[in-house]
């Protein structure tokens, strides 16, 4: 185990929730082999656009988990937990969350590729504005220098917004299986960082 055992793990996946060739789901079989507490939001099966349901999922991913949690969000994850943070956060113990890895974060507010939802259907469905409040616990924001889905610079101010350490992965994509992720061996790493 790379953490303490009373720590949980809390993965936060995007829209597409669990793939089973993504990073997440792989670290989530990893840390469950090795002993390490470890969890998922749950997919929704109602409203799967929302924001504020995907706030609540995770806040009752949360509320379930008894003692310090560590979060790895990923793509919209990242936008979830950002939300989340700043409209529910004060509904958690104080000191609860240790911190929150940010893997590539999707820019919602820039139009994304072709199959991803348009600007005006995030808006309609509560993803917009975009947070920009530091959050309430220590983060460390991931970014590509080629994400499809958020170019380096928009990256590197929501790290500035959110009081993040900003960490250059290099060019990764959209650190997804469509961009060769597979494992993503500096989860641990990064995970563990924010749980010391």
């Amino acid at each position: 185990m790379f953490l303490s055992p009373d720590i949980t793990v809390l993965l936060v996946p995007g829209l597409r929730d669990h793939v089973a060739d993504h990073w997440q789901t792989l670290l989530q079989a990893e840390l469950e082999a090795q002993g390490q507490k470890v969890a998922s939001v749950q997919p929704l099966e109602h409203d799967k656009l929302s924001c504020a349901a995907r706030m609540v999922a995770l806040d009752e991913a949360i509320a379930a988990i008894d003692g310090p949690v560590v979060l790895g969000a990923h793509s919209a994850g990242v936008m979830i937990t950002v939300h989340w943070a700043r409209h529910m956060h004060r509904r958690v113990q104080a000191g609860k969350i240790l911190g929150a890895l940010l893997a590539t974060p999707a820019d919602l507010e820039t139009p994304m590729p072709q199959g991803y939802p348009d600007v005006a259907t995030l808006d309609q469905h509560g993803w917009l504005p975009m947070p920009r409040q530091a959050l309430p616990f220590p983060t460390l924001l991931a970014a590509s220098r080629n994400d499809p889905l958020a170019s380096f610079e928009r990256a590197a101010v929501m790290a500035q917004d959110w009081g993040s350490e900003l960490v250059d992965l290099g060019q990764v994509g959209h650190l997804n299986p469509a961009a060769g992720f597979g494992p993503w061996p500096a989860a641990m790493s990064l995970l563990a960082r924010l749980a010391h």
